[in-house]
Order: C-alpha cells, then sequence, then structure tokens
C-alpha cells in the first residue's frame, strides 16, 4: 500500500488529528482518547477512527490486560513532511 496517501488520508478527517494531537502528550488507552468525543460520536466511532490511524502507522495499540494503550507513531508524519519539502 501507498504509505504517503495512507497518511494524507489519515490527516484529512479533524477528529484523527485531534486523537494524534492528545497522543503528542504520551500514551492512552481508547476509552482516555474517546472521552471528549463521547458527547458527539459513539465508542465504537472513536475506535474506527483509530483503526484508520493504525493502518497508516500514525498510531501503534498494545494490549495489557484489559487496557489497549495507544502510542503516536511520528515516522509517517515524518516521511509527509520530507515529501512536502521537495
Amino acid at each position: 500500500s501507498d504509505t504517503l496517501s495512507l497518511t494524507f488520508a489519515a490527516l484529512a478527517d479533524p477528529t484523527r488529528r485531534a486523537l494524534l494531537a492528545r497522543l503528542r502528550q504520551g500514551e492512552a488507552t481508547v476509552t482516555e482518547l474517546a472521552e471528549p468525543f463521547l458527547d458527539r460520536m459513539t465508542l465504537p466511532g472513536v475506535t474506527k477512527h483509530l483503526k484508520v490511524l493504525e493502518r497508516a502507522g500514525l498510531v501503534t495499540k498494545t494490549r495489557e490486560a484489559q487496557w489497549r494503550p495507544c502510542t503516536l507513531n511520528a515516522a509517517p508524519l515524518l516521511v509527509a513532511a520530507h515529501w512536502m519539502e521537495d
């Protein structure tokens, strides 16, 4: 798959950009990430956004017991930034 296209597609949505902005502060669980959006979106809706970010390689989700901590992976953002500089 085209990594650059996946990155730009993931960044095209304001909810996904907000999730990435939160992850810049550090690791967070899916529930913690979903909290600010639950007034206008369901937890499964937020999970779908996270899956798009995972597919683009921007978020890594692990499993610790019943928790699913997510972390930011900035490498695809650097690739996109380098592409734009060229």
